[in-house]
């Protein structure tokens, strides 16, 4: 216990004293966050305050190693050195990022290669509840938690003070269930990350004179990672697994909500926006210490869940889990995300259900076209079309064949007319009603570039790529085209009418 107070506070004064000489290196070599678009602060602010908060965890560390004190024993030296290769190299990526700007892909990559680092020197999900977990599952399930962490504590650092408390709170949670666990490894690995953040929050609260960077955000993330993996590897069950997850709930809920946002919208996932759960607080007019107070206050349920459920002999833990994951969704949909409402009203209401419907029957269609070798192939696609979108009429003419079907009369209501050109002077045109469901609607889009691209694929004649449309006009009970209309019916159906 000793040590672990000896670590916290010593790494506080390291890091208290260390920020200030920083940001003054950082000033005159121009390493400085500019104000932009995307920027919420007002000045120029030094971006490399990861290597204070490094510096101020290493150190107290590598003093207890060579002390005298008994308890410098417990510290599995083998298992930490180890484990800063893989840290160094986040490190390393942030740095260099914050000096030259990465590509995200560079970014991703450099992670990739330190998460193995880490599986390596131990840090693995090997097991669960006891149970072991098969290698070829253990690697993709670490590297993906570490990867996670490490880019959750990265994207939601767009508020002073935001990540450097979120992370302090984490921290300090881990430290707190390393206590409980009796686990003294981690709680010695954990209580010099709770010394530095608390002393650089100083310097970051708002209006800030230094920012983490992601020299800092990504390091402390993907080490908050490595701890939590630990952490887990000591809970006797499935759900006691679940405290790690808790413990860093905000930033991965908010980063998980971002990628499912851009996925909806069709948007590169690593794409940049004014979208994360403080821009929409700050949207709705509040400032910048309200907006981090509220997201601390969220931290503080989600901590306090986290301990709740890590409490041995717990027989509410189900529950807990149950109304955390309630919570969490309250509070997203609360945020007011449109694309979130959206998706969850198309599959409440049986939209997406259209829309996949339609889309199978377009790639059914596509299959078909290019399979087709003549104007018969083609006229029976066609006919798939005509029944599925419930045409009254269809009319094909292509390679100088004629094609026409019709339904049966006593069919009367407005309709729409397209008509698609193919190739030079062939066409099909469709006739269907004007109240049309969604996944006719959908497919018929899709159908039109089909039908085109594959006619003139086969034929090597190019053609135009409008579609004319009528609007809707009354149909009359009689109304129809006879096959006197025609050259050429290859396929004998009633006349119209």
């Amino acid at each position: 216990m000793y040590s672990i107070v000896f670590l916290a506070f010593s790494a506080f004064a390291f890091c208290y004293g260390l920020t200030p000489i920083v940001a003054a290196w950082s000033r005159r070599w121009g390493i400085l966050d500019r104000p932009g678009i995307r920027r919420t602060h007002a000045a120029p602010t030094p971006r490399t305050g990861g290597i204070a908060i490094a510096l101020a965890y290493v150190v107290p560390i590598g003093i207890l190693v060579v002390s005298p004190l008994n308890a410098a024993d417990s510290i599995n030296l083998p298992a930490v050195v180890r484990l800063l290769p893989a840290a160094l190299a986040v490190f390393v990526i942030g740095l260099l990022d914050d000096l030259y700007g990465l590509k995200p892909w560079e970014k991703l990559v450099g992670q990739t290669v330190a998460a193995c680092i880490a599986y390596i020197g131990g840090v693995q999900f090997s097991s669960a509840a006891g149970h072991a977990i098969p290698h070829i599952w253990a690697l993709p399930l670490t590297v993906g938690w570490l990867i996670a962490c490490a880019n959750a504590f990265n994207l939601i650092d767009g508020v002073d003070g935001l990540a450097t408390g979120v992370s302090l709170f984490a921290a300090f949670t881990t430290l707190f269930a390393a206590l409980v666990q009796g686990n003294a490894p981690l709680g010695l690995a954990t209580a010099p990350l709770v010394g530095a953040l608390a002393a650089f929050l100083i310097y970051n609260w708002n209006p800030a004179s230094i920012f983490l960077g992601d020299c800092g955000s990504l390091t402390i993330g993907f080490v908050l990672g490595c701890f939590g993996a630990i952490w887990m590897q000591k809970s006797a069950t499935m759900l006691g697994m679940t405290a790690p997850v808790m413990a860093l709930a905000l930033p991965l809920v908010d980063t998980s909500v971002a990628i499912l946002r851009r996925f909806l919208r069709r948007q590169p996932v690593f794409s940049a926006d004014r979208n994360h759960i403080h821009h929409r607080l700050l949207a709705r007019g509040m400032s910048h210490r309200q907006v981090v107070v509220v997201l601390y206050a969220v931290c503080g349920v989600g901590e306090a869940f986290s301990l709740l459920v890590t409490v041995p002999g717990n027989n509410f833990a189900g529950l807990l889990l149950v109304t955390f994951c309630l919570v969490v969704w309250g509070g997203v949909r609360l945020l007011g995300y449109s694309e979130l409402d959206l998706a969850q009203q198309m599959v409440m209401t049986g939209v997406f259900r259209q829309v996949l419907g339609a889309r199978l029957f377009v790639k059914s269609i596509e299959e078909r076209c290019a399979r087709a070798l003549s104007a018969d192939d083609y006229w029976a696609v066609v006919q798939d079309v005509a029944a599925e979108l419930k045409c009254v009429h269809v009319r094909m003419s292509l390679l100088g064949a004629e094609y026409e079907r019709c339904a049966e009369s006593g069919q009367p209501g407005a309709c729409f007319s397209i008509q698609i050109p193919l190739s030079a002077g062939d066409y099909v045109s469709f006739r269907y009603p004007a109240a049309q469901p969604m996944r006719q609607a959908i497919a018929m889009a899709s159908i039109v570039e089909i039908l085109q691209g594959a006619v003139t694929l086969k034929t090597g004649t190019a053609h135009a790529v409008s579609v004319v449309t009528t609007a809707p006009v009354a149909r009359d009970a009689a109304e129809g085209t006879s096959e006197s209309d025609v050259d050429v019916v290859r396929v004998p159906e009633p006349a119209c009418g």
